[in-house]
C-alpha cells in the first residue's frame, strides 16, 4: 500500500496550474494547499482542485512532503531554500536560479537535510527524448531549434534560460565531452532581453552544436537532429516522435548534360511510448523523496546545464557592453 504524499505548488500561473493537475491525478497524492501572489488566482484554483489557499510559502511548513516550486525565477531561491530548512522536499522549474553559488548552496540544504532536490527539466521525461539517448552513441554534429511566437506573459528570463536551458541540458548529456568552445549572437526584438539567441558549441571530441532558440517565431518549432557517422537521428518534440535515416547506398551518373546524384536511405521510425512528462517528472521526485530512488539525474549535472547557459548570457552581456564603432 502506497504512502499518501502531502503535494503543495508555490506559484500558480500557466506552469503551476500543470503541477497541481499533475498531482491531481496521483491516487496517491494529497494536495495540501496552493500559494499565489495573486490572491484571486489562487483561491481559483484552490476552489478548483477542492484544496487550501495559502499566501505565503512558509504557510506550508509542517503541512507539505513535497513542494513544486513555480514562481519566477528571481524567487526561486527564497522560497527553495525556505522550504528544505523546513524539510520539505522540493522540485524547483528550471533554472533552479540565475545564480550558480546560490544553486550550489540549495542542493547542499537539501544533502544536508537528506532531502529531494530536482530541477525541472521536464523534457528529460519526453518519451522520444529518452529513446534519443539509445540512439545517439557518437554524434558529430547537432542541430537544435525551440522557437516559437513571443507571449507576454512570460516575464523575467530572457530566452535563455526560460527556453534554450532545455536543449543545453539535453545535448550536454548526449555528448560526454565538455565544452571547448563557445560562439553566441543575440538579439532584443520584444524587450530588453534575449528573445532570440543562437549558440554554436564545440565540445573537446570535435563535435558541434548549434542551437537556436526564438522567442520572436511565428510558428512553434521543438526539433533536434544528430547526425552521426552511420545515420541521421530527427527527434520532433512536440510530436514525440524520432525519424532514424540510415545510408543505404549511393551512386553518381555522368551524362552529357549534367552529373546526377542518387542516395537511397533506409528511414526507421522509432517506437515511442508516450505519456505525460510532467506526471512521470514528479513522480521521480515521489519516489526520490518517499521511497529512496536513486535520482535520474545527479546533480553535478543539474548543475553543469546551468553553468553553461550563464556562460551563454554572460557572453551575450559583453556583446552588448561593445562600443558600435569598435
Amino acid at each position: 500500500m502506497h504512502k499518501t504524499i502531502n503535494a503543495a505548488v508555490v506559484g500558480v500561473g500557466r506552469m503551476g496550474q500543470y503541477h497541481v493537475g499533475a498531482y491531481s491525478e496521483m491516487t496517491d497524492v494529497n494536495i495540501v494547499g496552493v500559494v499565489d501572489t495573486d490572491r484571486e488566482r489562487g483561491m481559483a484554483i484552490a476552489a478548483k482542485y477542492r484544496t487550501d489557499f495559502y499566501p505565503h510559502h512558509n504557510d506550508l511548513i509542517g503541512k507539505a512532503d513535497i513542494v513544486s516550486v513555480a514562481v519566477p525565477t528571481a524567487q526561486h531561491y527564497e522560497v527553495a531554500r525556505d522550504c528544505l530548512e523546513a524539510g520539505i522536499n522540493c522540485l524547483v522549474e528550471k533554472p533552479i536560479y540565475n545564480n550558480l553559488a546560490k544553486a550550489e548552496e540549495l542542493f547542499a540544504i537539501a544533502e544536508k537535510n537528506d532531502l529531494a532536490l530536482h530541477v525541472g527539466h521536464v523534457e528529460r521525461f519526453n518519451g522520444a527524448v529518452q529513446e534519443l539517448k539509445n540512439v545517439v552513441n557518437n554524434p558529430i554534429c547537432i542541430e537544435s531549434r525551440r522557437m516559437g511566437p513571443y507571449d507576454s506573459r512570460i516575464q523575467g528570463d530572457g530566452v535563455v534560460l526560460d527556453m534554450m536551458i532545455h536543449d543545453i541540458d539535453i545535448i550536454l548529456n548526449l555528448v560526454d565531452s565538455p565544452v571547448a568552445e563557445m560562439n553566441v549572437m543575440g538579439a532584443s526584438v520584444f524587450t530588453d532581453k534575449d528573445d532570440v539567441v543562437n549558440v554554436q558549441l564545440k565540445f573537446k571530441n570535435g563535435c558541434i552544436a548549434n542551437i537556436l532558440a526564438s522567442r520572436a517565431t511565428q510558428e512553434k518549432i521543438r526539433t533536434m537532429a544528430v547526425t552521426q557517422e552511420e545515420e541521421y537521428v530527427f527527434l520532433d518534440y512536440t510530436q514525440q516522435d524520432i525519424l532514424v535515416h540510415r545510408r543505404v547506398s549511393s551512386q553518381a551518373e555522368l551524362t552529357r548534360k549534367e552529373l546526377r546524384y542518387r542516395q537511397e536511405a533506409l528511414i526507421e521510425r522509432i517506437f515511442v511510448h508516450r505519456e505525460n512528462p510532467l506526471k512521470l517528472e514528479l513522480r521521480h521526485l515521489i519516489d526520490c523523496a518517499s521511497n529512496g530512488a536513486k535520482r535520474h539525474t545527479s546533480v553535478e549535472s543539474e548543475l553543469k546545464s546551468l553553468k553553461v547557459a550563464l556562460q551563454v548570457l554572460e557572453k551575450l552581456r559583453l556583446s552588448k557592453a561593445v562600443p558600435a564603432h569598435a
